[in-house]
């Protein structure tokens, strides 16, 4: 497995995700799903921002948006040819949510665990992997709404990290401080 995981955007190793990737122009895939709770506005500043990062490491970068595949296949086939997938940060529920109607789980257990596909991301897309999502509701709502998106709350995550990630703690980023609740 190859992961690269950060509380928030690239972190201050963004050169270890290029090692990780290990060629230049990779393709990358870049999703904002965790934030599709927001205005369209903000999702498409948010989504600009996100592409102009993964193309300032060289890579060739392009939106996946995974309610495309909402209740269809074709996924695992789409990221088959990407080299990179890249997850903002923003609803961890929202997030695991989109994983399970897009049939991400496939593309998780084909290509991201047995390391055919780079895993990155922050916040959300760090902790949509630990061992359940518990205690991020003191974060996170668990009860976020987006069109598309089925109703109810998942509580399972992924388990690709065996530890619960504590992203943002004590940190300049607005939700520190429900941070401290989390521990």
């Amino acid at each position: 497995m190859r992961l690269y995981l950060s509380s928030y955007r690239l972190g201050d190793h963004a050169e270890k995700l290029k090692e990780l990737v290990g060629k230049t122009s990779a393709r990358v895939a870049v999703s904002v799903n965790a934030c599709d709770n927001l205005p369209a506005l903000a999702r498409k500043i948010l989504l600009r921002r996100e592409l102009k990062d993964m193309r300032n490491l060289g890579f060739v970068a392009e939106e996946l948006d995974l309610r495309i595949y909402f209740n269809k296949k074709g996924l695992l086939k789409k990221m088959k040819t990407y080299d990179l997938v890249w997850f903002s940060g923003g609803n961890t529920f929202l997030l695991v949510k989109a994983f399970k109607q897009s049939g991400f789980d496939e593309v998780i257990e084909q290509l991201i665990r047995p390391g055919s596909l780079v895993y990155a991301g922050y916040s959300a897309a760090f902790s949509a992997l630990s061992p359940s999502l518990h205690g991020v509701e003191l974060v996170d709502n668990p009860n976020v709404k987006a069109t598309g998106y089925d109703k109810g709350i998942i509580w399972e995550s992924y388990g690709l990290i065996d530890f619960y990630p504590i992203v943002h703690f004590r940190s300049n980023h607005h939700e520190s401080a429900l941070v401290e609740k989390k521990i």
